[in-house]
């Protein structure tokens, strides 16, 4: 194949409702922009015709007339890619994949598709593109991590019907990648390029300007918004001018820096969600994450309740010496301090992490190579006093009890802000999705 003015059909593949039911998960509409989509786009040679599509919110046409087809997928996206793929290349589309899942499993994907990428996009993506044109391409290709992310092209929004997302919807961008935090059970710090480094501030302000007119909610889509301090604050001190509204994640240690919680007020934030993993201090050295200061999160939630920001929890449960009573603690405990929204999380080994070896090596993962692939909380270990399915019914049951109506107004006040029905609105979401059927907390439901 040797092409002149190619097109290129580029799919973020939505994912089958459970191991059981390949139905595909659809919406009718999305609130959050994805920026996966029209950030390939803006890396692809203008020779290129581009076209987008994301598969939860459209059906596929397979006899449509392209000539490569680039899928970009999540682990729980990868049954789906895969048969994708398939289809394509059965009527001779040339198919390649990228994304996270790609980074753990590149030699699966492999067979699916005619190449794969590893790694980050930029150094890579314009290679296979020609490559593919000139009918030579090679099985995998191999990203080496860009050293600095400057000079990064305007995510391509023209190509995507932002009618799709809704009135409200929130455009996701991203000013750094990696984290300078090692915790023992997340992966993400390989395929986001392994060392922490963030964009120029100048072109991240740039960026937000661009994109303010097509809406002014944006959520930072990043491992730790605040892993920089210094470049943090910079950056809030440019989106005050802005008067935007933003949320992110960032870790607990920035919730007692009064400084830092005073600017990001100043400069829009709305809503953080921190890992803060469990109310116990000795779970909390197993995870490496002794950064999180037990004794002081009262004073935590209580900076962000003054500052009137809204936040959720993240916590994980199944390490092996938490206390059998750490379920019904952490739920008093969330009342006890009126917290606005929490998720309740399995431990889950992935592939990459020390977490992932040590369980792998003691005979505990039920079957290594199942982890991530359906939507929901789902148990993929052996714990150590209860069965994977008593696991499932106890965060089930925390679900259940955090979100309902009793729960929910001991908690809340009065919506009088923006960031007070921020965390109502996210309440009644996590609320349908706790006392739905399915019953398997599948978040991208809702």
């Amino acid at each position: 194949m040797s092409l002149s003015h190619p097109k290129l059909l580029i799919i973020q593949p939505s994912h089958y409702r459970s191991k059981t039911d390949r139905t595909i998960f659809k919406t009718r509409r999305r609130q959050m922009v994805p920026l996966a989509l029209p950030y390939l786009a803006a890396l692809t040679p203008r020779e290129w015709s581009v076209t987008l599509l994301d598969e939860q919110l459209e059906d596929i046409n397979f006899d449509a007339s392209v000539d490569v087809v680039a899928l970009t997928a999540w682990t729980l996206h990868s049954p789906r890619a895969y048969d994708i793929a398939t289809e394509f290349r059965r009527r001779g589309v040339t198919v390649i994949m990228g994304g996270p899942h790609v980074f753990f499993y590149a030699d699966e994907a492999a067979e699916y598709c005619d190449a794969v990428g590893v790694g980050e996009a930029e150094p890579i993506w314009t290679t296979m593109l020609e490559d593919a044109a000139a009918g030579r391409l090679k099985k995998i290709y191999r990203a080496t991590p860009l050293k600095e992310l400057d000079n990064l092209p305007p995510p391509r929004y023209d190509l995507l019907d932002l009618k799709k997302f809704g009135p409200f919807r929130t455009f996701a961008v991203q000013s750094s990648r990696g984290c300078p935090f090692v915790c023992d059970f997340c992966s993400e710090r390989f395929y986001l390029g392994g060392r922490y480094r963030w964009r120029p501030v100048n072109q991240m302000v740039d960026e937000i300007r661009r994109i303010k007119n097509k809406g002014s909610h944006f959520f930072f889509g990043e491992s730790n918004f605040g892993g920089k301090k210094s470049r943090a604050m910079e950056l809030m001190e440019g989106l005050v001018p802005l008067k935007i509204r933003w949320s992110t994640l960032w870790s607990s240690n920035l919730c007692l820096d009064t400084d830092f919680l005073d600017l990001a007020q100043k400069s829009g934030v709305m809503h953080v969600n921190i890992g803060i993993e469990s109310i116990d201090a000795e779970t909390l050295a197993d995870m490496k994450k002794g950064w999180n200061k037990t004794t002081r999160y009262g004073e935590m939630f209580e900076n962000m309740r003054r500052r009137d920001i809204s936040y959720s929890l993240n916590f994980i449960f199944g390490y092996d010496d938490e206390d059998p009573d750490v379920y019904d603690n952490t739920l008093r405990f969330l009342e006890e301090h009126k917290v606005p929204a929490a998720y309740f999380n399995i431990l889950t080994p992935t592939k990459g992490t020390a977490l992932f070896d040590k369980m792998l090596k003691a005979g505990r993962i039920i079957d290594p190579e199942d982890i991530d692939r359906w939507p929901g909380q789902v148990c993929h270990i052996w714990p150590r006093d209860c069965t994977p399915g008593q696991m499932e019914q106890r965060i089930q049951r925390m679900y259940k009890s955090f979100y309902g109506m009793r729960s929910i107004f001991h908690r809340l006040p009065f919506p009088k802000s923006r960031s007070d029905m921020a965390s109502w609105i996210l309440n009644m979401s996590e609320r349908r999705m706790a006392f739905s059927s399915t019953g398997n907390n599948d978040f991208d439901i809702y």
